[in-house]
């Protein structure tokens, strides 16, 4: 486990603490610790064969008076959010599924989210780990881009390191149909038309079969 401390309460006061000033919310920001980026998460209280506590830890804020901790299911979208005075907290989450997490630290009315991990909460007898859900990078949800030709972006990751390809959805309506399969590269130049809204999505395939989706993301063609 990593050591930590309670944050401090030290100036400046909540409420001059300006919300504009860059080098007050980088402070007010938190790093995350565990559990680890992309990593699988086997440290733990086994509640059940189906459930385990995982401690979430990061460092502390130097003037942070308070935290909230989101956790998102990966698999069926549910979440949790957690509050805590100091830079851990144990969560039950269901064993053998992804999660994605971040923290907001808090001072008087101003906040500040940290980045975003995902994680694998590791479960008994899998010896292989579905792709994490790719996160589509652009077009963003509901960008507006000029017609002609438009680069889809995204990233992919997975415990095992072993995604083998991606399969590019996109079409004009709310479920899209397959656009090109079997993509080695993490963006994909399509052609769009003008004055017409698109859905896209990515389903990420690693080496033993395993997919996950993403989730359906849209954007506007001026």
């Amino acid at each position: 486990m990593l050591a930590c401390s309670s944050p401090s309460t030290i100036d400046p006061d909540p409420d001059t603490l300006d919300p504009e000033a860059p080098s007050q919310i980088e402070r007010l920001t938190v790093n995350l610790q565990f559990p680890h980026k992309d990593g699988l998460c086997n440290i733990g209280a086994d509640i059940t064969p189906t459930q385990s506590t995982v401690i979430f830890e990061w460092e502390a804020s130097e003037i942070a008076e308070s935290y909230t901790v989101f956790v998102t299911n990966l698999v069926d979208g549910t979440s949790i959010q957690q509050d805590s005075n100091e830079d851990k907290i144990g969560i039950v989450l269901d064993r053998a599924t992804p999660y994605a997490w971040y923290v907001v630290s808090k001072r008087g009315t101003v906040t500040a989210e940290s980045e975003t991990w995902k994680f694998y909460n590791s479960g008994p007898g899998v010896e292989t780990h579905a792709p994490f859900p790719a996160t589509i990078n652009a077009p963003a949800m509901a960008a507006s881009v000029n017609s002609g030709n438009v680069t889809l972006r995204w990233t992919g990751s997975d415990v095992d390191n072993d995604i083998a390809s991606y399969d590019v959805y996109l079409g004009t309506n709310n479920n899209p149909d397959i656009h090109a399969a079997d993509v080695t590269a993490s963006a994909l130049n399509v052609s769009v038309t003008s004055g017409t809204i698109y859905y896209w999505k990515i389903v990420t395939k690693d080496a033993v079969g395993n997919t996950s989706m993403s989730g359906i993301f849209q954007f506007r063609v001026l």
